[in-house]
């Protein structure tokens, strides 16, 4: 029981996503050490070539001046360097760092992950240097304090009555059950120790993403070439206000690592907003630090008794790495080679450079949507991405940039691309996003979700606690407010339209309304008990714990497709989990449900549009019998408690270079 408990604990801490303050502006224009400049890095998507990644002594670097402003504050830390597509290029633990912190939304809320006190302190770490690295681009940089502000239940935090954060639901994202995520070979072969961290990517957070304040993207010459986190205080939480400036000890450690790496000035989420709000990026700066970072001893000359590199199963050999560049072969991101022509699309590819998803007809059947089919929705996707202004992205009328994918009703990947320089985070959220569509839109999905495992709450201490959910318990809910045919095959369902009712308030962010029927009432929710979304995985991030702390790679293997198809949710058409934020359209044949196609990377009402547009020109491109469901049966035609739901929702002027409005009218 022991091996469960550490393990559950460990991903729950993960899946915070905390804090949001903002920074001082130290009149540092690259946002790192001694000024450069213009403000503006000059980057927006193309400056990332065969020379834009860490060395293994910039990593160094990184690491010695976290540890000695950690030693200037008195505190001992443990600390993580990652590339950008997650290789844990290093971590170093120093001597009395703490091995556990506890996950705590500071509301009193119990149940899910809340108050797991035996979290993996290098798993927390880890997680917030992937989470700096996989939300940030040449056009937007973000922090872990960024993203609390955008996962909480409303938009700013404690702005009542506003709707939740756009991104609600994204810290269960990139978890070791994914099948987008990648393995180090050794692990997948089960032979221990695992050997390099440095292989092809995305890899993992362990955790999830994390919003706990000490996560940032690194830069070199104004492109994104990893992240750093550090884990010292003994939480791992969340800052629900953000209107004041905290001095969190990890954010302090982990600004003096950033010295020299950090995001250029007009990068950095507090110059970019989104309905009229300016994300948060840090509270503080390198004013606020103990000692100059310039000035830290080397890594080579700290002693023995100042702490140790970690070899950690799955993650780390103990040794520094230098990563790899992106857009390369070596890390598992390069430019497309002839499936999307002139769309400067980029595809995922394996170790020997064989794209991993190429497009490929559907598996379910007869009007199974074919290879051509699966290549024009995204190539047309591809095509509005690339005509479509960014929402978060500097400088001002960058085109967005985004990941795209789409799957069949079984949740196999027909294709997958992205454009150039989308964040990482993106390509396992625009999977999730196409699943949900096409799952909750099916006609089995009251059936299935029953069926699945109960989620096994647990206690403080990680022992089970008894008390367990019946997933069946979301679905008779979710049919009391919205009709008995609902989840049946009727209703033809969105992620935004899913989120809507997956929040804790109904309508969302109305102070005093019920919660919606795939959520948790507010008085038992936090983002670390969130509703369906964490029950379908709890059990499986308690397995990959185990692994993880047993340095055992059956666990993992037997939810991964190279071992079982069983996946995040145990339903292998959700291998890698649910979304609950817009982004994905159902595709039907005629009245049939045959998939779907999930978007994600640059805002999210850009998400929508790019999936619905996307569909929608393949269709009469190809015309071939796909589109969107019939409009009578989408879920905007639902208006429980006088509240309508939402099907997609698209921006306004969307275009660069054109007037053009109400794009997705009428289609």
């Amino acid at each position: 029981m022991g091996f469960f408990r550490t393990a559950v604990s460990g991903l729950a801490v993960s899946i915070l996503l905390a804090a949001c303050s903002g920074s001082g502006n130290s009149g540092d224009p690259t946002g790192t050490a001694p000024p450069t400049g213009t403000a503006d890095s000059g980057c927006s998507g193309s400056c990332a070539n065969a020379a834009s990644f860490l060395s293994a002594d910039e990593v160094r670097r990184i690491i010695a001046q976290a540890v000695n402003e950690a030693q200037a504050q008195n505190q001992a830390a443990t600390v993580a360097v990652v590339d950008r597509v997650g290789n844990v290029l290093a971590v170093y633990r120093m001597s009395g760092a703490r091995t556990t912190v506890t996950i705590s939304s500071g509301r009193g809320v119990s149940g899910g992950l809340e108050g797991l006190s035996i979290v993996p302190s290098e798993l927390a770490a880890i997680s917030k240097a992937v989470t700096g690295a996989y939300l940030s681009s040449e056009g937007n940089a973000f922090s872990t304090r960024t993203a609390s502000q955008i996962v909480q239940e409303h938009f700013n935090p404690r702005e009542f009555n506003a709707p939740s954060g756009p991104l609600f639901g994204v810290q269960f994202s990139q978890l070791l059950c994914s099948d987008v995520v990648q393995l180090p070979a050794p692990v997948l072969a089960g032979v221990l120790p695992v050997g390099s961290a440095t292989t092809v990517g995305p890899k993992s957070a362990p955790l999830g993403l994390s919003a706990d304040p000490g996560g940032f993207p690194l830069y070199k010459a104004g492109t994104v070439v990893g992240g750093i986190g550090v884990a010292a205080d003994a939480s791992y939480g969340l800052d629900a206000v953000i209107s004041d400036k905290d001095r969190d000890v990890d954010e302090l450690i982990a600004t003096a690592g950033t010295f020299g790496f950090g995001a250029p000035l007009d990068r950095r989420g507090d110059r970019i907003t989104a309905d009229g709000k300016t994300f948060r990026y840090a509270d503080v700066d390198f004013v606020d630090l103990a000692r100059a970072p310039a000035s830290a001893p080397a890594f080579a000359t700290l002693p023995a008794s100042a702490g140790q590199l970690l070899s950690l199963f799955a993650f780390s050999d103990g040794t520094v790495q230098a990563g790899t560049a992106f857009t390369t072969a070596a890390s598992g991101i390069r430019a497309d080679s002839g499936d999307y022509p002139g769309t400067d699309a980029f595809v995922l590819v394996d170790g020997t450079n064989q794209p991993r998803f190429r497009p490929r007809a559907g598996t379910d059947g007869a009007g199974a949507l074919t290879a051509a089919e699966s290549q024009r929705i995204v190539l047309e996707a591809l095509l509005i991405a690339n005509r479509a202004r960014a929402q978060i992205r500097r400088p001002t009328g960058s085109q967005a940039r985004v990941s795209i994918s789409v799957v069949d009703t079984r949740g196999e990947v027909l294709a997958l691309a992205r454009t150039r320089d989308a964040p990482v985070f993106g390509t396992d959220v625009s999977l999730q996003k196409a699943r949900s569509a096409s799952f909750f839109s099916a006609s089995f999905a009251a059936g299935e979700l029953a069926a699945l495992p109960n989620a096994r709450n647990l206690d403080p201490d990680g022992t089970a606690s008894g008390t367990e959910v019946d997933l069946d318990t979301y679905v008779a809910a979710t049919r009391a407010l919205l009709g008995n045919g609902t989840l049946d095959g009727q209703i033809a369902f969105t992620p935004r339209a899913l989120g809507l009712v997956a929040r804790p308030y109904f309508p969302d962010g109305i102070i005093g309304t019920t919660n919606g029927p795939l959520s948790k009432p507010f008085a038992q929710w936090s983002p670390f008990s969130d509703g369906l979304q964490l029950d379908m995985a709890l059990n499986q991030i308690a397995d990959i714990l185990v692994a993880y702390l047993g340095a055992d790679p059956a666990p993992i293997l037997a939810l991964r497709p190279e071992g079982g198809n069983l996946g995040c949710t145990r339903n292998p058409r959700l291998r890698n989990g649910i979304q609950i934020f817009p982004g994905a359209v159902p595709i039907y044949r005629g009245n049939a449900l045959v998939g779907a196609i999930g978007v994600s990377g640059d805002g999210i009402d850009q998400d929508d549009m790019i999936s619905f547009l996307g569909l929608y020109n393949a269709a009469i491109a190809l015309n071939s019998g796909i589109g969107h469901a019939p409009t009578g049966i989408r879920a905007d035609q639902l208006v429980p408690l006088n509240s309508r739901l939402r099907y997609v929702q698209c921006p306004q002027a969307p275009f660069n270079n054109s007037n053009e409005q109400n794009v997705c009218e009428g289609k």
